[in-house]
């Protein structure tokens, strides 16, 4: 696997974030040296490479007492939040109305597990071959000017790259947070997940009514189940299956992980 694999794999991670989580606007991943790692479709090369020069004084500082987990930056249309996940930085920029717990759960799940699956499959150190620009601008306006203002990009995507799209939008697989279900009255063998997930698995096979999925552990393990929509609205738009706690146990999962899951025609 190399280098664009890895990057074309965490770009749709950042894609899949912002599905799950609308109120983010914009992500990108970077090495502490400046090197780019990945960025959303929505966000360009060159806002990346002026928002990463600006963070050099405060990472400099950081280090001097230690390093830093987090930092978070307030702006007049939203934040700017960067977190360190083992030798890289994940930079989200959200609105004003976002759910910060929410935003941080989904990052600290998805990230570090595509992390590790990758890792697992061929160990090598993520790099990029962009080179990092020394430019001084405010972080937060900076991308708040390109929320107001998007700057279109025409790039060649690799061969690899469009074939591996074309699969993902072939295939009806989603990515979604385990939330606990329980209840004197819930059935073991059923799963529930977003209505509007299940009428978009219909659409794909032409009308046919979904009632069981295939949930699938990012370690390999596997279980077939019924499925049924998510009754509690609080739920609704989530990136959520809710999961009793047998299959939670069938498969080593629990709250908050992040699994596969897809429909399954008897």
């Amino acid at each position: 696997m190399n280098n664009e694999v890895y990057s074309f794999a965490l770009k749709n991670t950042l894609d899949e974030i912002q599905n799950v989580c609308p109120d983010i606007k914009s992500s990108f991943m970077f090495k502490e040296d400046g090197q780019i790692i990945a960025r959303d479709e929505n966000t360009p090369e060159d806002v990346v490479v002026r928002v990463i020069d600006s963070f050099d004084g405060i990472l400099d500082k950081a280090d001097a007492i230690g390093g830093v987990e987090g930092i978070v930056l307030e702006g007049s249309k939203g934040r700017v939040n960067i977190s360190c996940m083992n030798d890289l930085y994940l930079v989200t920029v959200t609105s004003k109305k976002a759910d910060m717990n929410y935003v941080t759960t989904v990052t600290r799940v998805l990230i570090p597990t595509i992390l590790r699956l990758l890792e697992k499959i061929h160990p090598v150190p993520l790099k990029s071959n962009t080179p990092p620009i020394k430019t001084e601008i405010s972080v937060t306006e900076e991308l708040e000017e390109q929320e107001e203002t998007p700057i279109e990009e025409t790039m060649e995507e690799p061969e690899e790259s469009l074939e591996a799209k074309t699969l993902l939008t072939d295939l009806p697989v989603n990515q979604l947070i385990v939330e606990n279900l329980g209840g004197l009255l819930v059935p073991s063998d059923t799963v529930r997940i977003d209505s509007e997930i299940l009428s978009q698995w219909e659409e794909v096979y032409d009308g046919a009514k979904i009632e069981q999925a295939e949930v699938e552990t990012f370690y390999g393990k596997t279980t077939i189940c019924k499925v049924k929509p998510i009754k509690d609205s609080k739920y609704a738009g989530k990136g959520i299956i809710r999961t009793p706690e047998k299959i939670q146990l069938n498969l080593e999962i629990k709250k908050g992980e992040l699994v596969r899951v897809k429909p399954v025609f008897s």
